[in-house]
């Protein structure tokens, strides 16, 4: 047996195969893309949004940050809590606050009220660990990588047609379009869970939701977030960044005794800092912080920039960077479920993750050439976005403590959008000065960065130690 099996960490009950896999697997696809285009549709929108509302680029910034701030942290605890009372009843709770969000974004008539609807649409970014428990716990095993690769492959949207789909739709009809769709997708996600999600069996723990755990693990997410994004434009010794330093050590400590004093903790503090769970946690932050940065962000402002980079304008610069990339993404991640679901998550975690560092390391060398460094960057959707990014998934469903199945899942993904905070926060006084030694600097920090990546998936113990 691989370390991929999941009857450790799953209830069983019936498993389903054939037409109904099938149907389960589209539902939880889009459950997530209801998340996914929240988080993509309005970010090339955001000059139309400022001029709209009347306020300033970047006070429209906050739209994005909002949104994986929020997700980071209802995520989890909606995640968590459906230990308690079940994943299909609570999966339909966050779809249920994500419409009212989403009516929020749509009628909103000023930036307040739709920064309050953009943390209610957070509260969809459960539907990724609610998917991987989901098909975990009601598909064939021999289905289940294949299945969890199909859903990873929509975590970086749908290939770039969906920010396209966004650009055009605002320009002939306004920005709030967008909000229309996201609307109709969350809708149509909601009847579909209702209709296709098994029911909860009946749930034998007598134990209750850890609120104040909770409580204090949100707010020290949200103040990690804020050092990160603070330090970025004033600095690491700003007093803004080290005030929100000081709350993030304080509520850590404060989750710290709160945890190890209750029967039901939020968060097992032994599991939590056993090899089972925290060198995936790690993991997945270092790999968003190096080789995700240097995708998504590094090599988009370097081809952008006319003296330092290629020159390309921003519609050209999506079309050759980010849109390759989340398209071979998409069409690998599903190959590399099922490679991983009977060759191991493991083994298949250090390939695509040794993969994406060597061609990390080539782009640093190479960056200079604009049409290899574009080249390169779409092979990263191939080792980073399908195998790394799918295999990170699945470890978060066949790692997690037995006693707590949606632990690591909700933690793993409020850990994807804190790494990529940090891969951003530690680049940008480099790639944002626009000179050729910044992005040399920039690439070969996150070079390191993504080489301590790479190293930790050594340190993780698979919980079945016979792979």
């Amino acid at each position: 047996m691989h370390e991929s099996s999941t009857k450790t960490n799953t209830g069983s009950g019936q498993r389903l195969g054939g037409k109904r896999a099938v149907a389960l697997t589209a539902t939880l696809m889009l459950s997530v893309l209801s998340y996914q285009l929240s988080a993509t549709m309005p970010s090339p929108v955001l000059p139309a949004i400022a001029d709209s509302l009347h306020v300033s680029i970047s006070a429209v910034s906050q739209i994005p940050s909002t949104l994986f701030l929020a997700g980071a942290v209802l995520g989890f605890v909606f995640n968590r809590w459906s230990d308690y009372l079940g994943r299909r009843r609570i999966l339909l709770v966050a779809l249920a606050v994500q419409v009212v969000g989403t009516l929020l974004c749509l009628f909103a008539q000023d930036l307040p009220l739709l920064l309050i609807g953009r943390v209610l649409q957070g509260a969809s970014n459960a539907s990724f660990g609610f998917a991987y428990l989901l098909l975990a716990a009601h598909l064939l095993p021999r289905l289940f990588g294949t299945a969890l690769g199909f859903v990873s492959a929509i975590n970086g949207g749908i290939g770039g047609v969906d920010t396209y789909l966004a650009s055009l739709i605002t320009e002939h009809f306004g920005f709030r379009s967008i909000f229309l769709v996201i609307l109709v997708c969350s809708l149509a996600a909601v009847a579909s869970a209702w209709r296709i999600v098994p029911r909860d069996g009946h749930t034998a723990t007598s134990a209750r939701m850890d609120w104040w755990g909770a409580l204090l693990l949100g707010a020290s997410l949200v103040c990690l977030s804020e050092i990160f994004s603070t330090a970025a434009d004033r600095g690491w010794s700003a007093g803004g960044t080290l005030g929100w330093s000081g709350g993030f050590l304080l509520s850590t400590a404060l989750f710290s005794i709160v945890e190890h004093r209750r029967v039901s903790p939020l968060v097992p503090m032994r599991q939590l800092a056993s090899r089972h769970v925290w060198p995936v946690l790690a993991t997945t932050v270092l790999a968003l912080a190096g080789t995700f940065t240097v995708m998504t962000y590094i090599a988009v402002l370097l081809a952008q920039n006319p003296n330092a980079g290629f020159g390309f304008g921003p519609g050209m610069a999506a079309l050759l960077i980010l849109t390759p990339a989340a398209l071979f993404g998409a069409v690998t991640a599903p190959i590399a479920g099922t490679i991983a679901g009977r060759t191991g998550w493991l083994r298949t975690l250090r390939l695509g993750m040794g993969a994406s560092l060597v061609l990390t390391i080539v782009i640093a060398i190479v960056h200079h050439d604009e049409w290899l460094t574009v080249g390169l960057v779409a092979a990263l959707g191939i080792g980073f976005n399908g195998f790394v990014m799918t295999t990170l998934d699945g470890l978060g469903v066949v790692q997690t403590p037995p006693d707590a199945p949606a632990v690591l899942p909700g933690l793993n993904s409020a850990a994807f959008g804190i790494g990529a905070g940090i891969g951003i926060a530690v680049a940008a006084p480099f790639a944002g000065a626009a000179t050729e030694q910044g992005f040399t600097i920039a690439l070969w920090l996150a070079v390191a960065v993504a080489a301590l990546a790479f190293g930790l998936t050594f340190v993780i113990e698979p919980r079945d130690t016979t792979a």
